[in-house]
């Protein structure tokens, strides 16, 4: 059974509605696992440093986003906590827009 990708209740004043939302489409794509040849073992990614060559531990991993050629904003995973919205069953909806306003490219996937 489909199960919702979000449920909640959109609010219109003093009306609220309980609704969940279901993606209309399938990915049918096709995923594989590395596996060695032979063995069948799963083979899974190391973190190494590019430069060095060595092994790096999960705990010393942290994200970066590239803003010129090879230089890195560190961002620490308490940042992107202060920064990531809290969880919600409800949609404050403030406004409509016309169809002919939504950019095509926001169709490939339909809910």
């Amino acid at each position: 059974m489909a199960r919702p990708m979000w449920p909640g209740a959109p609010t219109f004043g003093l009306v609220t509605l309980p609704v969940a939302l279901y993606t209309a489409t399938q990915s049918h794509d096709v995923r594989f696992h590395q596996l060695e040849r032979g063995t069948g073992d799963r083979v899974r990614d190391k973190r190494v440093n590019e430069r060095t060559g060595k092994d790096v531990e999960y705990g010393n991993v942290v994200k970066g986003y590239e803003v010129t050629d090879g230089e890195y904003v560190v961002v620490e995973p308490e940042e992107l906590e202060q920064i990531s919205p809290g969880r919600s069953r409800t949609i404050d909806i403030a406004d409509f827009v016309d169809l002919a306003d939504v950019d095509p490219i926001f169709f490939d996937r339909t809910y």
